[in-house]
């Protein structure tokens, strides 16, 4: 019966409700929106790179560009005074077949061109699609390379293209360099000072602009950029990593502690609720208890004149009535538990006096009591009395688990720090499991067939309102032993 009420008790503690924590789900949000909020923060620094990366070369590209135009426009002029001229009127034509004529106009080109980081420059016929003249001499005489950009200058529309190959990859080992080239198409027109053109077109210049090294500065800037980028949302990563761990570490804490003190709460209500009814139902036993016992004592007196021999019946009633008080008793001690009347005392001296009111019972049980008292053990604030109660509890219970005899040793000595003490109460009995240790000083809990469960219940409240505290190690067939530490509060 007794173990049942405890397994409902149990069931019950477990089957409790519990409201959702909102402070976890709040915290769930703030983490979910941090690093939500830090990956777009990623991914718009990365678009933002790619976008200046991407205007400043476009930025190079018109600058490029215009610069060659303007080039192209310059050439034109100082090719034309400079060679077309002279040239008509000593020779009377063009003819860059001639060598003489070729030295000469490329000498004039090669001058513009000193100093002007100018990869090439080469000079288109009108007259069809061939290189006429080129700083690069493998490219004189070759046919239809100036394709649509060529077509397009001698309808007189100067245009450019750009030729490049390049991106991020480009900068890892082993990787082929970066190339840029632009290359600008100006049709070569006739010149005649202060920039009057007659419009007709005598050939197309093409100017080439290698700008592989401004492409691979920009390549390497805007890597430069997004490794900044992604080096400061590492660190904020970490700082915000590190935030929410030790913010989960306070959390867990809390709420672990949090569940502590509900579940003592809970305890403490579901105690006080079980502590009036068995107050209530311990003082409607007790008085009739005492007329039953009284009126037992009576009638064993009358059966002994009366009827010699019989008055062992009235002993038995006697007997069990005095048992059935004690249980009273102890449920009156767990309903309504006495604050200690703490006086300097000696826990040695309560140990002697067990040992000499337990000395009959130790020899009709074969067990051997033995003491190992410390001589320098400090008196502590304590209720002997009460004390004496944890004591005997716990002997009791070693007694009974030593059904054929044994040993209970107990040992007192003083701890380290202040004015504290420390008694253990071992025996050599069958011991108990992980499961039952974890539920002995649990209210009504008893696997034994007589008996409340309450003693070791009311032994840890006794304790617990010295400001003490009581452990036990058991294991199956080798014992078990209490521990019991006294002293005041704040040295215990």
């Amino acid at each position: 019966m007794k173990i049942q009420l405890h397994e409902f008790l149990k069931k019950r503690k477990k089957n409790r409700w519990r409201p959702a924590s909102s402070g976890s789900q709040s915290f769930a949000l703030v983490k979910y929106f941090s690093f939500t909020s830090l990956a777009v923060l990623l991914l718009a620094s990365l678009v933002l790179t790619w976008v200046l990366s991407n205007n400043a070369k476009k930025v190079m590209l018109d600058r490029s560009d215009s610069y060659s135009r303007l080039f192209a426009e310059n050439l034109n002029r100082q090719v034309f005074l400079q060679f077309v001229l002279p040239t008509v009127v000593r020779y009377g034509r063009i003819a860059l077949s001639d060598s003489t004529q070729f030295e000469r106009l490329d000498a004039i080109v090669r001058n513009i061109t000193r100093g002007m980081l100018i990869e090439s420059v080469s000079i288109y016929d009108s007259g069809e699609n061939i290189i006429s003249y080129s700083t690069e001499p493998d490219m004189v005489g070759k046919r239809d390379v100036g394709g649509l950009e060529y077509q397009k200058a001698l309808d007189g529309e100067s245009n450019s293209v750009l030729i490049s190959s390049g991106s991020l990859l480009n900068l890892l080992p082993g990787a082929p360099p970066v190339y840029c080239t632009l290359k600008t198409y100006v049709p070569f027109r006739q010149d005649r000072g202060l920039n009057r053109r007659t419009g007709e077109i005598m050939g197309v210049v093409e100017v080439v602009k290698d700008l592989s090294e401004d492409l691979e500065a920009i390549i390497s800037l805007q890597f430069r950029i997004m490794l900044l980028s992604l080096t400061v949302m590492a660190l904020l990563f970490g700082v915000l990593s590190a935030i929410v761990v030790r913010a989960n570490r306070i959390m867990e804490a809390k709420a672990k502690e949090r569940r502590r003190l509900e579940e003592q709460l809970h305890e403490a209500q579901r105690l006080a609720a079980l502590g009036k009814m068995v107050a209530a139902v311990s003082h409607e036993i007790k008085n009739p208890l005492g007329i039953v016992r009284s009126t037992a004592e009576m009638l064993g007196k009358r059966m002994s004149k009366i009827a010699p021999g019989n008055e062992k019946l009235t002993d038995i009633i006697v007997e069990e009535t005095n048992r059935l008080d004690g249980i009273v008793r102890e449920f009156l001690d767990f309903a309504r538990p006495r604050d200690p009347a703490k006086v300097q005392s000696s826990l040695n001296e309560l140990v002697e006096r067990l040992a000499r009111f337990m000395a009959p019972e130790f020899a009709s049980k074969k067990i051997v009591f033995k003491m190992d008292l410390s001589p320098v053990l400090p008196e502590v604030p304590m209720d002997g009395e009460q004390i004496y109660q944890v004591l005997l509890n716990i002997i009791i219970n070693g007694i009974q688990a030593m059904e054929e005899g044994g040993v209970i040793s107990v040992k007192t000595y003083p701890l380290p720090h202040g004015k504290t003490v420390a008694v253990e109460i071992s025996d050599t009995g069958i011991g108990m499991s992980d499961e039952k240790m974890e539920q002995i000083f649990t209210p009504f809990f008893t696997d034994k067939n007589r008996g409340t469960g309450l003693g070791l219940s009311i032994s840890k409240n006794i304790v617990q309102k010295h400001g003490g505290s009581i452990t036990v190690r058991s294991r199956e067939g080798t014992g078990t032993t209490f521990t019991i530490i006294l002293g005041t509060r704040e040295d215990v």
